[in-house]
């Protein structure tokens, strides 16, 4: 038997679903591609989907965040500075300071839930 899958996609539950929506309805400068009311809503970002949802009620308590989540939304920016203007501008700007990686240079924010987005800015090599 093999495992087969059709397509994978990140989702984030909310007990604050519309606020979260709101949220990356304004940090990605995009409305949902699906949208049922405080219920689920869905973007389109390039190279995959982002969905959002609000667990019922019989499972809320499975999404509590009791601790820090493991797992990051990493965005890839063309320009940091401008990606951390945006969040502030938002309300929600990030807490610490631009970090220096081999990768590049990158910075921790945090959207209305907690959850974690590293907003990165690669090295470009002009070789």
């Amino acid at each position: 038997m093999v495992f087969q899958y059709t397509n994978a996609f990140v989702t984030i539950a909310s007990v604050n679903c519309e606020n979260l929506v709101s949220f990356y309805t304004k940090l990605l400068e995009q409305k949902p591609v699906i949208l049922i009311p405080n219920v689920y809503a869905e973007f389109n970002l390039v190279g995959m989907r982002l969905g959002i949802f609000k667990p019922k009620n019989t499972n809320e308590s499975e999404f509590e965040a009791l601790a820090k989540s493991k797992i990051s939304l990493c965005l890839e920016v063309s320009n940091l500075e401008d990606a951390i203007a945006h969040l502030t501008a938002l309300g929600y700007p990030p807490p610490g300071k631009i970090s220096i990686a081999d990768h590049g240079r990158e910075i921790y924010a945090y959207d209305p839930d907690g959850n974690r987005l590293i907003l990165h800015q690669a090295i470009v090599n002009d070789n």
